[in-house]
């Protein structure tokens, strides 16, 4: 258990928190949200010590155990299962201790060859999946994770979201994938405006409510702004008057209470959408009996021969409007079928034949290293713009990416990998194409990042291919797949969850294999593709597509029944809470009108008025708050 009580974090001029609280309980699994930039990650730090706080207190209980994936290499073994073993307490079950180990590796991607081979001798993303596995092996009271899932393909992060669900300690969690953390985690903090916002339940309830906790605060800020300018007219106009000094103290002291705050600024979203070449015809491209294998490298760098296959007999086509997503374990091909249809590789065997419209945008991994370091964003952004006149756009681009004034002139070598991101995304736009090719486009990104991005897809009107492991994005956009899996390249015609049912992945279907082991440990309780502990809300789905249509029509008529009369009392609340709050003005001014006349009478019964609307809006504000949990316990118990 992890306490945060009022810490507050700078940077220079730059504020992080600010009296910043929240707790982790006993047993829960806290997904932390907020913009790149906000404090996640400093936050982690000053749970581990490895950063001051500037005010607060974080209280963690004697003799508790973090462990924290570490993005650093400091491997002291001679092979991986050796590496991932040398965490684990001494203990009379030393094989099935090992046996944990090994259960945890192959869930995580690596096969038996690689339990033997030296660390250093794994490429940087396995580094990084052994750190992981370390980790998680050494059973500690609490696991910080930083973006665990960034050098994760889909079928580990599939073992790893089952084997977190089981964990029976605490987890905090950063993550830039909604769709993982809702699956994974109990409850959602979101820092916002820094401060830290707590709900039990997802990303989506969190935003919910605090939407609904600034739109209560706007309203009240405007009130009081409102009450406030009108208080100061009547403090103004009888400040001089000796006969009105009474009254004119009490309208000061009632103007001092009023909110004297900064307005509340909406925080900034990305907002775009891609730019469509007009394309006659249907068919795009056509790939016929496509083969690729890169060449064996000999120690100076020279080739010897071919290794194994990537890409074996591929035929398809690509028609305009597909939304073809590529998926599969890493380091089978996706991103190599993506640069052989851009043109950056060529095929050792077969041909991809092009329409002569086809446009096409490249969103790549090496295309984010390609950028001019020393370029600033906007002569990044305006270098994709072919013509002269049109080179203006650019500072609008890297406005609409989140680059605005003086942003647009910062060096691209200082922009952090979410900011490069962007910069790619702003050249993107620049130019139009009837063809999109994203590479893992989510990387990076923050999750309102990646809602605009899913957003800009779902309007685009061209054809996209998309590599992702992000299974959001999958559900939202795919409507074809090109699935690596099991040793084989094929195309399957249908959604990411039609093929979830109907195929699935081969390792989730194998007998005996990481991702069925039942393995208990003192924390953790891994089973197989239906994990005990999958999500409550699971429960209580709406009924499938693929059942009958009676079974559907007879949910959706009951969860009717229930939400519409709620929602209807609330929408009529908020009417009765608009009437009395213009009430309210209204009295106000025949105040200011009573007291300039010096009317007393009026003055009273004008005061009591106000006093009996004044409790009138507290007691519908308090029934607002009341109806609002009930349509969410609801929404909850009935979801779409």
């Amino acid at each position: 258990m992890i306490q945060v009580q009022n810490v507050s974090k700078s940077f220079g001029e730059q504020v992080l928190l600010d009296g910043a609280s929240f707790l982790v309980a006993s047993h829960e699994r806290v997904g932390l949200v907020g913009r790149n930039g906000c404090g996640k990650s400093t936050l982690f730090k000053m749970i581990l010590g490895q950063e001051c706080i500037d005010g607060g207190s974080i209280d963690i209980p004697k003799n508790y155990t973090i462990g924290y994936l570490q993005q650093h290499i400091n491997f002291t073994h001679a092979t991986v299962h050796e590496e991932a073993c040398s965490v684990l307490k001494p203990n009379e079950d030393g094989w099935l201790e090992e046996h944990k180990v090994e259960a945890i590796l192959f869930g995580l991607g690596f096969d038996e060859e690689s339990m033997h081979k030296s660390p250093m001798l794994l490429s940087g993303g396995f580094q990084i999946r052994l750190n992981l596995a370390k980790v998680l092996a050494s059973e500690p009271d609490m696991l910080l994770l930083d973006e665990p899932t960034n050098y994760l393909d889909i079928v580990s992060m599939r073992w790893l979201s089952r084997f977190l669900r089981a964990w029976k300690g605490e987890v905090l969690l950063i993550t830039h994938d909604h769709h993982f953390m809702d699956e994974v985690c109990t409850h959602t903090v979101g820092i916002h405006r820094h401060k830290m916002r707590k709900v039990k339940g997802t990303v989506e309830k969190l935003r919910e409510t605090i939407a609904e906790e600034e739109e209560v605060a706007m309203r009240t800020q405007e009130n009081e702004q409102r009450k406030k300018e009108q208080l100061e007219r009547v403090i103004e106009r009888f400040r001089y008057k000796a006969a009105k000094a009474a009254m004119v103290q009490s309208k000061i002291k009632a103007a001092a209470k009023l909110a004297t705050g900064e307005r509340l600024t909406h925080e900034r979203n990305l907002d775009f959408s891609f730019t469509e070449a007009g394309f006659p015809g249907k068919r795009m491209l056509q790939i016929k009996g496509l083969h690729f294998a890169y060449p064996n490298r000999n120690d100076d760098g020279t080739a010897q021969g071919m290794g194994p296959e990537l890409i074996s007999d591929l035929t398809m086509e690509v028609f305009k409007g597909d939304r073809i997503a590529i998926i599969g374990p890493n380091g089978r091909g996706k991103t190599t079928l993506l640069n052989l249809i851009a043109k950056e590789l060529q095929p050792t065997e077969g041909e991809i034949s092009y329409n002569p419209n086809l446009q096409i945008n490249y969103f790549g991994q090496t295309n984010i290293n390609r950028l001019n370091l020393d370029n600033t964003v906007e002569e990044e952004i305006a270098s994709a713009i072919a013509e002269v006149s049109q080179k203006s756009r650019a500072r609008g681009l890297a406005g609409l990416m989140m680059f605005s004034g003086d942003a647009a002139l910062k060096k691209i070598k200082v922009l952090s990998g979410g900011e490069r991101s962007r910069v790619l995304l702003g050249k993107i736009l620049a130019s139009p194409c009837n063809m999109l090719l994203l590479d893992e486009p989510t990387n990076h990104l923050d999750m309102e990042s990646i809602e605009s991005l899913i957003d800009a897809l779902e309007d685009y009107e061209g054809t996209a291919l998309v590599v992702t492991h992000d299974e959001e994005l999958l559900h939202a956009f795919a409507t074809r797949l090109v699935v690596f899996d099991g040793g084989s390249c094929r195309i399957f015609e249908g959604t990411y969850a039609d093929f979830l049912e109907k195929v699935g992945w081969a390792s989730e279907k194998k007998p005996g294999g990481a991702n069925s082991a039942n393995i208990k440990v003192s924390n953790i309780d891994v089973e197989g593709d239906a994990s005990k502990s999958a999500n409550a809300a699971a429960t209580n789905a709406t009924p499938r597509a693929s059942m009958d249509r009676k079974a559907r029509a007879d949910y959706i008529a009951e969860r009717s029944k229930v939400i519409k009369p709620l929602e209807k009392k609330l929408a009529k609340i908020e009417e009765d809470i608009a009437k009395a709050e213009a009430l309210g003005g209204e009295l106000e001014a025949k105040l200011v009108t009573a007291s300039e006349s010096g009317d007393g009478n009026a003055i009273t019964a004008i005061a009591k008025e106000m006093d009996d609307n004044k409790n009138l809006v507290d007691s519908l504000y308090a029934e607002w708050e009341r109806t609002s949990d009930e349509l969410e316990a609801a929404k909850d118990k009935y979801p779409i």
